[in-house]
């Protein structure tokens, strides 16, 4: 795993994001519009993970598009993450992500509670059994943020198709379990502005911060 570092090295928040090397590309921009819709200082670090499908995955499924499966590596991702990232008690971490990132985001708040927010846009709900674990695992952040694009589910895709639906009852789910949750649909498919919609994922996590805490 590589980390590259952006904001300001000392603040107390900081932004964890997996990604890949399409994400590095747009990460110069994210960070813009982040700085754009909050004022608050911030640290990101963005961990580049080495097989997206695997490392990202929390468990094995099938090949929903083209033919690569799903792995099982988001144990281990985690794991180094939690080593590399998270070593000082008195910082406020928030993780988050873009589609499969954003997933494995909301499983890394199932597993442990060091994060205070959860930023998952256009994440890939879709994924098999996932709800289902939701049920199941509460999360132990205390604030999560979804989004999803007005066109995401509209493909010939049967497992993908779902994203809409699985989202909205991902929301509801979170709610009912009295957890700080934010739905917003976005313009586009899912290849439309991922740096902008994670942008705001993060911002409007941070701008619920008040005095140095979440509320």
């Amino acid at each position: 795993m590589e980390l590259s570092e952006y904001g300001k090295k000392n603040s107390k928040l900081i932004l964890i994001q997996p990604v890949d090397s399409h994400d590095l590309q747009l990460m110069e921009s994210e960070i813009r519009a982040i700085s754009g819709q909050s004022d608050k200082d911030f640290r990101l670090i963005a961990c580049k993970v080495d097989d997206w499908n695997r490392d990202l995955s929390p468990w094995k499924a099938p090949a929903v598009f083209g033919n690569e499966d799903f792995g099982d590596g988001a144990g281990n991702t985690l794991k180094e993450i939690i080593d590399r990232c998270v070593l000082d008690k008195d910082k406020i971490y928030f993780i988050g992500g873009y589609s499969l990132a954003g997933l494995f985001s909301l499983w890394a708040a199932c597993q442990t509670d060091i994060y205070r927010g959860v930023a998952a846009a256009s994440a890939s709900l879709w994924f098999p059994d996932f709800y289902s674990y939701l049920k199941e695992h509460r999360i132990k952040s205390p604030n999560v943020y979804l989004s999803i694009g007005d066109k995401e589910e509209k493909t010939r895709n049967p497992v993908m198709a779902t994203v809409g639906e699985k989202t909205v009852m991902t929301d509801t789910l979170l709610k009912e379990q009295g957890i700080n949750c934010v739905f917003e649909w976005n313009k586009g498919n899912h290849f439309m502005d991922s740096d902008l919609r994670t942008a705001r994922a993060f911002a409007t996590l941070m701008n619920r911060m008040k005095g140095g805490n979440l509320t």
